[in-house]
């Protein structure tokens, strides 16, 4: 959970931003695509009430670079693909309401475990446990080139949309259109030493508390408790059921899912190192690059997690680009809490 601190995010207060153009929805029936060329239908997606749905049945699983990635798979094999990617402490269970929508609407909606999540498993015990943005980006390409899409729309939140920021400013080739909540979550370390007002840095408690041995032993011993915290802190009018919170918490039981929070959380403040290979790109992060691709960004109107304002963040997208506020008192998990505004967004961005 949680936003990087960006130089832009760090100085909006002192900077003005371009406005940025606005998509426009269409209203027509979704039918089946034809082929992965077709464009779906066009009117709304059905109603859906969150929680319809609690599962994806049989995963699968593929290797990919340095994984065994485990994912769930709905919807026509040539249909557009859409691959989503869940946060932190959440799992693809966040997107067990999305899937079916756009699967019936004709797109083949892949959903992978991210490292240290779920079914997904390092090929190798000398691989280093790095979480650092990068390399958790470098594993969409590594899983697209594992399934051979050239090119897919992707969405996420929390370290989901981080993922699809980087992949899209890094390998925009790779991607049609994404959807982000949150928006711009792009950041590095030395953007990271500035300080932030007192309640901001309070907003971030947990990476503090990693950055200690009692933090990651705490972690180790609370993880689900830790959780559901966050889970209520970020999301505070969600009415989630003990069910709910299990089926995502079970992703947790992966060996090696502390040691990938705790890196990615201490890595984030300079305090842990990353891999050599991954320098390149980091570099071009810290430019905080700009987005080409189409976009949607999204945001809850009862975010509790730290998160920037649209404003500090809209010139980052140059390509066609709106924003969404969804109401209802929506927190953090956007996709399980809105499910059919997430998935709308899908569908608007593609015929962007």
């Amino acid at each position: 959970m949680d936003t990087l601190r960006t130089t832009e995010n760090i100085d909006r207060d002192r900077r003005r931003f371009f406005g940025a153009a606005a998509m426009t929805a269409a209203a027509a029936q979704f039918g089946m695509l034809a082929s992965a060329n077709a464009q779906p239908a066009k009117p709304k997606l059905p109603a859906i009430k969150p929680g319809t749905h609690t599962s994806f049945g049989p995963l699968k699983q593929i290797d990919a670079g340095v994984l065994n990635i485990g994912y769930a798979e709905a919807g026509p094999a040539a249909g557009p693909p859409v691959i989503l990617l869940h946060g932190w402490p959440y799992d693809i269970h966040s997107f067990v309401d999305v899937t079916p929508l756009l699967a019936a609407a004709g797109y083949r909606v892949i959903v992978p475990y991210l490292r240290g999540y779920g079914a997904t498993r390092f090929l190798s015990s000398d691989t280093v446990r790095n979480a650092q943005p990068s390399a958790v980006a470098s594993d969409t390409i590594a899983f697209m080139d594992a399934l051979k899409i050239d090119k897919a729309i992707l969405a996420g939140f929390d370290w989901g949309a981080r993922t699809v920021n980087i992949v899209s400013a890094l390998w925009p080739e790779r991607t049609k259109a994404t959807v982000s909540v949150s928006g711009y979550l792009i950041g590095s370390p030395e953007a990271n030493k500035m300080p932030a007002p007192p309640k901001a840095e309070f907003d971030y408690w947990y990476q503090f508390y990693f950055a200690t041995e009692r933090g990651r032993l705490g972690y180790e011993k609370y993880r689900r408790e830790f959780a559901k915290l966050i889970w209520q802190t970020a999301s505070p009018k969600w009415q989630f059921d003990d069910a709910t919170f299990d089926r995502s918490a079970a992703a947790f039981d992966n060996p090696d899912h502390v040691a990938i929070s705790i890196h990615n959380y201490r890595w984030r403040l300079g305090l842990a190192e990353g891999e050599a290979k991954f320098d390149a790109l980091e570099k071009r992060l810290a430019a905080f690059p700009v987005i080409t691709v189409p976009t949607i960004t999204m945001e809850g109107d009862a975010n509790g997690a730290p998160h920037p304002e649209p404003s500090a963040y809209a010139r980052k997208f140059s390509g066609k680009y709106s924003h969404r506020l969804i109401k209802g008192g929506i927190g953090h998990n956007l996709p399980q809490e809105a499910p059919r505004a997430f998935a709308e967004a899908v569908v608007d961005v593609n015929k962007a």
